[in-house]
């Protein structure tokens, strides 16, 4: 089975149609196989849109996007999007049981995988609570389970597929202190033997990202470990004072 992805952007450029404003400008960065590498900066800087462009949900408008050092426009699509597993903010829980969910997306699983992704994601403690195990119902939507439940079964979901690049887009901007970082021990995890990239909105669930890419105004500012950027980038410290070294009220 072949490994983790590597990415490249090359002087990315991109705008959803002639006469509009560039969301990319002359993004370049590179990301290695394995570990994880977050994206953070203002609202509208550009970040989520790093992930529809490797995903091909938009094509560059210049430059080229490579996984793997291949155009994503050389890839089939089915090929391309099989190797990515995508987790969004408010990842979507079906009406079923908690197996049917684990499953969705990999119906051939078998117990034994499901038993793994189960404990790599710290759910097997639900499991152990629920009636029926996995084969519980979580009510429409989700609605037996935390919020913090719902993110580690879409996380479990996409490790199931075993994608070689996971893709979580602003996936703990809406938990608490203490589901958020659960999962932050998960995405460390997972990223010792998968390319993880993160769109943060939270920089305390990135500080110790393998690098973090720095974006404004669609582009690439800087990119570093959470120490390096304090230390060399203003809007990455700024971002760093709002944030985490805000005073408790």
């Amino acid at each position: 089975m072949p490994g983790p992805a590597s990415v490249r952007f090359e002087d990315v450029a991109f705008r959803h149609r002639p006469g509009l404003p560039y969301v990319h400008q002359q993004v370049s960065f590179e990301v290695p196989g394995t570990g994880m590498t977050a994206f953070v900066g203002p609202s509208g800087a550009g970040k989520s849109t790093v992930f529809a462009l490797i995903e091909r949900f938009y094509e560059a408008t210049g430059g080229r996007v490579l996984v793997d050092g291949k155009d994503v426009r050389d890839w089939s699509l089915p090929q391309l999007r099989s190797a990515i597993g995508y987790v969004e903010q408010d990842a979507a829980a079906l009406a079923g049981t908690l197996r049917e969910n684990l499953v969705f997306a990999a119906p051939g699983a078998t117990d034994d995988e499901i038993r793994d992704v189960l404990a790599r994601t710290k759910l097997d403690t639900l499991v152990e609570r629920l009636p029926h195990g996995w084969d519980t119902p979580v009510g429409h939507r989700g609605s037996k389970l935390s919020g913090g439940e719902r993110q580690r079964i879409a996380i479990a979901r996409a490790l199931l597929r075993k994608p070689r690049l996971l893709l979580l887009d602003e996936a703990t901007s809406q938990l608490d202190a203490v589901n958020e970082l659960a999962l932050r021990d998960v995405i460390t995890e997972v990223a010792r033997e998968t390319t993880v990239l993160v769109v943060a909105h939270r920089l305390s669930t990135v500080t110790g990202a393998d690098r973090i890419v720095v974006m404004d105004a669609g582009r690439v500012r800087s990119v570093g470990t959470h120490e390096e950027l304090v230390g060399q980038d203003r809007l990455y410290a700024q971002l760093t004072a709002t944030q985490l070294l805000a005073p408790a009220r």
